[in-house]
């Protein structure tokens, strides 16, 4: 399957070198490019596309606004959205990903770590750690807003499944999850898709917002 995607950035010199990266794999398709979020949101209103590389900087619209666009979109006309920031703008990679974004990179990494990302979020996965999205809501809490209630949805959720959710949320991994509950790590793997599945979310980055913005988790907890 060949992978669609979309490049916003506002450097004409950016976007080409993500072009050339992108169209030397024979797995991957640049279908189309846009100057600030504005111009993406017409680009996709043409062109289907899985996966949709964003800048966060932008004049007219920018990449934080874009990807909530994007993402309140009808799923058969939704591509995941991968943002891509430095290291001075974590409030907007955080605010990104509440708006629905699978996750971000640097954008000095190099060349084999984009395709990778690229690969692994139209597979449907982030490619963002868990305890790096942790230590972005430690950082910026105080912009989650009044106290946090609790959600309905996780009253959905099994004890086990509440437990292994609170763990995703302190940024373990499955093996380190397996490790603490003493199960296998296909357990785990299990006990995570359902609980994506319960609470309507498209990965592990969004369990870990869902659980500060619920209270199931604190800042520094």
């Amino acid at each position: 399957m060949t992978v669609r995607v979309v490049i916003v950035d506002d450097q004409a010199l950016v976007r080409a070198g993500f072009r050339m990266v992108l169209d030397s794999q024979p797995d991957l398709a640049v279908v189309g490019e846009a100057i600030d979020g504005a111009d993406a949101l017409r680009v996709l209103d043409r062109v289907e596309a899985d996966v949709v590389v964003m800048d966060l900087r932008m004049p007219t619209m920018d990449g934080v606004e874009a990807t909530k666009r994007i993402c309140a979109r009808p799923a058969e006309r939704r591509p995941r959205v991968l943002v891509l920031t430095t290291f001075d703008t974590e409030a907007d990679a955080f605010a990104a990903l509440r708006a629905g974004a699978s996750g971000f990179l640097l954008k000095n990494v190099p060349p084999e770590d984009l395709l990778a990302a690229i690969r692994v979020v139209a597979e449907g996965d982030s490619v963002v750690a868990p305890s790096i999205t942790r230590r972005l809501l430690d950082r910026f809490a105080g912009q989650l807003g009044p106290a946090p209630t609790e959600d309905p949805r996780l009253a959905q959720l099994t004890e086990r499944e509440r437990e292994v959710l609170l763990l995703v949320a302190q940024g373990l991994s499955n093996a380190e999850i397996a490790a603490r509950v003493h199960v296998a790590e296909a357990t785990v793997k299990t006990h995570v898709g359902r609980i994506l599945a319960k609470l309507q979310l498209r990965d592990r980055v969004q369990a870990v917002v869902l659980a500060y913005e619920s209270g199931l988790v604190t800042p520094g907890g």
